[in-house]
């Protein structure tokens, strides 16, 4: 039987959390296949962005969610800090459908508080073990925190 060298597997070990992404991506890209019509259609505060946004920021922040999760692991980091990265991705991923294919604007407000309390808990646990692993997860928190006020700014206008 081969074996993969030491040296090769903690980069192979990159793959996982890269797919794990992806599928957070795929979910959220199959629910908002409408997603343009019903954001024109909101009633939207003026600090909205525009639709054509989100899909270059989503790109850049999801990469540096699969590394940050990666660091943190390679890095010997506590199961638990891994079970607060999952949730997170779980909750990431049930925005969408709850927001654009479901239209529960109210149900998705609590999901994405959630998330960030979830991201706020995974970084911390992320920063025990590896700073770069937390630093990445800054510039997530900080589209979520932003994506939330917009969300409580949808609900509350429409």
């Amino acid at each position: 039987m081969t074996t993969i060298p030491g040296r090769l597997r903690a980069p192979l070990a990159f793959l996982p959390f890269l797919a794990a992404v992806a599928v957070v991506a795929v979910v959220g890209g199959l629910a908002a296949a409408g997603a343009r019509s019903v954001y024109s259609g909101l009633e939207l505060p003026s600090f909205a962005p525009p639709a054509w946004l989100f899909g270059p920021v989503w790109t850049v922040l999801y990469l540096a969610i699969a590394v940050s999760g990666w660091l943190y692991w390679k890095s010997g980091g506590e199961r638990r800090g891994l079970l607060w990265y999952a949730g997170q991705l779980v909750l990431n991923a049930a925005w969408t459908p709850l927001f654009f294919a479901a239209g529960a604007y109210g149900v998705a407000l609590v999901d994405i508080v959630l998330l960030d309390v979830a991201i706020v808990v995974t970084a911390l646990y992320f920063r025990r073990s590896s700073r770069v692993s937390a630093a990445l997860l800054v510039p997530y928190l900080a589209w979520t925190l932003y994506a939330t006020a917009l969300t409580a700014a949808i609900v509350v206008l429409n």
